[in-house]
């Protein structure tokens, strides 16, 4: 059983790393932004079921693969920074856009929102790290089995991500429509959000594997 201070500390964690802006964040909001909160909950579902298998990879030993084979980790860490680091770069560039511009795109089906908000989280550099380089650190070898306490510790980090993505959803529309009103504040809303990007891109380039550090 893990303790309230480990959940506690998971919790912090994932409550900064949801409320940064990443890939699924600006996916769940520009496609609720263009075609409605229905969609962006399915994508929502999409994205629960990455987290899943992120959840269940991590009981099963991803964390020991990058442990033993820190290779594995360094082609996760340079992907995942290099595509923080282009999501940066579409917001900062000149004519760049933010994730609350409503933009003209193609309607998806339901299977396909759900499949792309799966797809968009398991390209997720920021859940990648979270599941095999955090959560361990937050397992006591007295406390029993490191997978139950894994699993418990992932759950905790799922209902947080979850409860507070599905509040974007639900006011991305609000939100989008605020700052239309305000360009000066879409500008500041845009530059914030990519050079927070590109501040973890490079914060992940340069963090080193579990095995090194």
């Amino acid at each position: 059983m893990v303790s309230l201070a480990a959940c506690a500390g998971v919790a912090l964690i994932a409550l900064g790393m949801v409320l940064t802006p990443g890939p699924n964040m600006i996916y769940l909001v520009s496609r609720t932004i263009s075609q409605g909160r229905g969609a962006g909950l399915v994508s929502l579902g999409g994205v629960a079921a990455g987290f899943g298998c992120y959840l269940a990879a991590t009981v099963a030993g991803l964390s020991a693969l990058f442990l033993h084979v820190p290779l594995a980790y360094d082609v996760v860490k340079v992907a995942g920074a290099c595509y923080l680091a282009y999501l940066a770069w579409t917001m900062l560039r000149p004519g760049g856009r933010s994730a609350f511009e409503v933009q003209a795109v193609e309607r998806h089906s339901r299977a396909r929102l759900f499949a792309m908000g799966w797809f968009t989280n398991l390209l997720n550099p920021k859940i990648a790290l979270m599941y095999a380089a955090l959560l361990p650190q937050f397992v006591d070898r007295s406390a029993g089995p490191a997978w139950g306490q894994l699993l418990q510790l992932g759950l905790v980090q799922i209902a947080i991500a979850l409860t507070v993505n599905g509040l974007i959803v639900l006011g991305a529309a609000r939100l989008s429509g605020w700052l239309k009103r305000r360009p000066r504040a879409m500008q500041v809303q845009r530059w914030v959000s990519g050079t927070v990007l590109g501040g973890f891109a490079v914060h992940l380039a340069l963090s080193q594997s579990p095995a090194k550090a």
